[in-house]
């Protein structure tokens, strides 16, 4: 009986060295992969030739989205697109198109990113010629109205503006326009044409006859008639 209690220690010490040497296995070998794919980057839905309308509270049409095919990955949560086209469409201001050869919308929806030929494409105002950009790659903010991108970007103002830089940002509500890095221009301003003044009318061939008439001392009067030269 007096050697019950030394057993018992060691049937704890030797649980102890077993919970540790589990604890420690676990630690340096890594569960395996799940069997349930969603470690997998496959798409989990795929849509074809699409459009996404996006209105304002009082039902005017914001943005609108569309490509020729849509394919959302549920292990990150993105939607890439191939082939994206997106307008917007702000009140008061010109519209903006942006397209590029492959795009991908963030998990919330709240950033679209374009890659590869990206080109936008502002419309004329009254004021400004259309405004054309190009560039590999655009972050475009839709609710906030910002394309920016810190790539090399060339900007095209009508009629012959032309701006290349390192990076910029354009916030399309604001209507500004913001360069960054190193900025090179060409402007090329149109020459006005030359005023036309109207044509001296030809010289009239008209005789200008007059007649002077005259009064003397003693009260007679006298006429007298000027004759000009006919113009030659």
């Amino acid at each position: 009986m007096r050697g019950l209690p030394a057993i018992w220690f060691s049937l704890i010490v030797l649980a102890l060295l077993a919970a540790l040497t589990l604890w420690i296995d676990r630690i340096v070998v890594p569960p395996g992969p799940k069997r349930d794919g969603s470690a997998r980057h496959d798409p989990d839905y795929i849509v074809t030739n699409f459009s996404i309308h996006r209105t304002a509270p009082d039902g005017s049409l914001r943005y609108t989205l569309s490509g020729i095919d849509m394919r959302h990955y549920p292990d990150n949560d993105t939607t890439d697109v191939l082939k994206p086209v997106f307008y917007e469409f702000p009140t008061g201001k010109p519209a903006i198109k942006a397209t590029g050869e492959r795009g991908q919308i963030s998990p919330n929806g709240e950033n679209v990113y374009f890659m590869d030929n990206v080109k936008v494409v502002r419309a004329a105002t009254p004021q400004k010629g259309e405004l054309t950009l190009q560039t590999e790659f655009l972050h475009a903010i839709p609710d906030q109205g910002i394309l920016k991108t810190d790539k090399p970007v060339t900007i095209l103002q009508a009629p012959k503006t032309v701006i290349h830089a390192t990076g910029m940002e354009l916030d399309n509500k604001a209507h500004i326009l913001t360069l960054k890095g190193r900025v090179k221009s060409h402007f090329d301003r149109t020459k006005m044409p030359p005023t036309t003044l109207p044509a001296k009318k030809p010289a009239s061939n008209v005789t200008n006859n007059s007649k002077q008439t005259t009064q003397t001392k003693t009260g007679q009067t006298r006429s007298r008639r000027h004759y000009a030269n006919p113009a030659r």
